[in-house]
Order: structure tokens, then C-alpha cells, then sequence
């Protein structure tokens, strides 16, 4: 079986652009969480990874190198385990398969890869120092105020915010805490208080 795997970082980004000639395989598997999440386990690596099992599944294409992860060890880590099962994963926008037509590893595509996939590290690390440094001056310029001292906030008001609805959803679709701070960049304390007041009656 061919499947294709997608993946978006946020659960209002879109997978369409991921999509090209979706209909030349049996399974679309999409993900909406961070490429820092190793892929085995996120729900649809899991999923992968149960067609795998199964014998089902005989290539899997993704769009491109950062839509496997974000993380070059498991990015490796995922490629050897496929290798090793005689499963080629074809990057769709690189023009790259990790297995040649004999389902021999591809040594030019696997040094290609790993260039990709630090390029793809390093572009995360990038974005997360501009985010921290974006605070840094928005502080310094006191716009950044985060939370005032003694103020009262219900729980509602608390929970309707962007951030925490989205942590929320996540929590609601079996991610776990950490997972959860990790894609919504919220402390771990704040999911846990997500978690305590938004699941209570769920």
C-alpha cells in the first residue's frame, strides 16, 4: 500500500499544498503537531507505524524532509527503521528516495538528507531565538507585561484564550502534557491547569 503522510504544525494550518496527486495512493495520514515530536509518537506515526506492522504498507511519501520532523537524530532514527524494513520513503518536493530501484539505500539521497534535515534543525532553533528574542525587546520596551499581580480571571475567560483553546484541543485528541507545551510553547504548568479546569467534566 502507498500512503501518503502529512504534517502541519498548528491545528488551523492546512494540508492541501502537502497534497499533490493524492490520488495515486490508498492512504492519506495526516498530523497537526510539532516536527519536534518524534514521529512514532505523534498519532499519525502511530498510525504509520501500525501499517507497518501489519505488513501492510510498502512506501510512504512525504512532501518534504521537515514534514518528517523537525529533529535530525529522529529523522534518521525514522529513515533507518523503514530501511531496515525494505520500505522506501519518497520526498516528493526534494526528488529524493531513500531506496534505489534494487531497495538498496540511496547513499547520495541519505548524504542529501542529512543535510536537509540540518538546515530543517537549525531553521526551528532560528525561530524559536527570534520568538525569545521578540519577548526580550517587547519587555524591555514594556509592552510584554504578561499577567498583572492580583488579577482575577475566571475560567472561562482563561480558557477562551487562543493559546489555551488550542492547548485544550489538544488535550482533548489524547496528547500528552508535555507534547502539548511543546507544540503551543506554553509553560507546563499552564497546560496542567488547562488540562485540570478544561477536562474536568470531560
Amino acid at each position: 500500500m502507498k500512503v501518503l503522510y502529512c504534517r502541519v504544525s498548528t491545528l488551523d494550518q492546512k494540508t492541501d499544498r502537502q497534497k499533490v496527486n493524492e490520488k495515486e495512493y490508498k492512504l492519506v495520514i495526516e498530523d497537526k503537531c510539532s516536527g519536534a515530536i518524534p514521529f512514532f509518537d505523534r498519532t499519525g506515526g502511530k498510525e504509520v507505524k501500525k501499517l507497518v506492522d501489519e505488513g501492510i504498507l510498502t512506501s510512504l511519501s512525504v512532501w518534504t524532509i521537515d514534514r518528517l520532523g523537525r529533529d535530525l537524530r529522529d529523522i534518521i532514527n525514522t529513515i533507518h527503521y523503514f530501511t531496515e524494513k525494505k520500505i522506501g520513503i519518497n520526498f516528493i518536493s526534494q526528488g529524493l528516495t531513500t531506496l534505489d530501484h534494487n531497495g538498496k539505500e540511496n547513499p547520495i539521497s541519505k548524504l542529501i538528507i542529512s543535510i536537509l534535515g540540518v538546515v530543517g534543525q537549525m531553521e526551528r532553533v532560528q525561530i524559536r531565538e527570534r520568538q525569545i528574542e521578540g519577548i526580550r525587546i517587547a519587555k524591555m520596551k514594556g509592552v510584554y507585561l504578561g499577567r498583572k499581580t492580583g488579577s482575577n480571571e475566571t475560567t472561562l475567560e482563561f480558557l477562551s484564550k487562543e493559546k489555551n483553546k488550542k492547548a485544550l484541543d489538544y488535550l482533548k485528541k489524547g496528547y500528552k502534557v508535555i507534547e502539548v507545551s511543546k507544540l503551543t510553547e506554553l509553560h507546563i504548568n499552564t497546560i496542567s491547569k488547562i488540562k485540570k479546569l478544561g477536562l474536568m467534566n470531560v
